[in-house]
């Protein structure tokens, strides 16, 4: 029986010192940032390092896979049986190249695109209804480019718009696990789209 109080949110990334900083690593810097804004550390476990925290009546686990990008659906079909928690209660958090920086979407459902890591979770858990947090980086590189944009690090510039963009996203899944889909969209969707022109000005500065 799962528990409709208790919420997995899942930070997709890879790890090892390497990665550190990269823009492929957006998910595992998100939550970080929500696991230090609730008090809570985290702990290698199976498939990945946990963190456990409670926040207005509500159970919150979060998750950095330790699978690698590519495999990230066995740690989350994994903690999302393990914890009991509804897929509904789930956020997975990723890098997006279709989004320009400073911008994060929420949806409650969509395909894989690009991203390898949301493809196999949808391939391990059957189904595209995973909610999902793209976070965007951007497309700012030469064709054929794709993986060492991704795998590259930010400029100084780009991580004062990302660091300011990790505090909204905490926000919104603070919102996202107390007020739920709907209402979560409505206010940071929005928000998001009115702060675009601002942090592109900011990176042509």
């Amino acid at each position: 029986m799962t528990n409709d109080k208790k919420y997995l949110i899942v930070g997709l990334g890879n790890v090892g010192s390497e990665y550190t900083g990269t823009r492929h690593n957006y998910g595992f810097e998100v939550a970080h940032a929500f696991a230090q804004s609730l008090g809570a550390d985290f702990k290698s476990e199976r498939l990945g390092y946990v963190a456990r925290a409670s926040f207005k009546g509500r159970q919150i686990v979060i998750l950095m896979p330790t699978t690698y990008m590519n495999l990230s659906g066995k740690a989350v079909k994994y903690w999302l049986a393990n914890e009991n928690v509804p897929v509904e209660n789930c956020m997975v958090v990723f890098d997006d190249l279709d989004l320009p920086l400073g911008v994060f979407r929420i949806r409650p459902k969509g395909g894989g695109g690009s991203h390898n890591g949301i493809t196999n979770i949808i391939e391990e858990l059957g189904h595209s209804n995973v909610p999902r947090m793209r976070c965007g980086i951007g497309k700012d590189y030469a064709q054929g480019y794709q993986t060492e944009y991704v795998l590259g690090k930010f400029s100084s510039k780009e991580l004062e718009i990302v660091d300011e963009t990790i505090k909204r996203a905490v926000e919104a899944l603070k919102s996202f696990v107390t007020a739920g889909m709907q209402r979560t969209m409505n206010q940071f969707n929005t928000v998001e789209n009115e702060s675009v022109k601002i942090n592109q000005d900011k990176t042509q500065e």
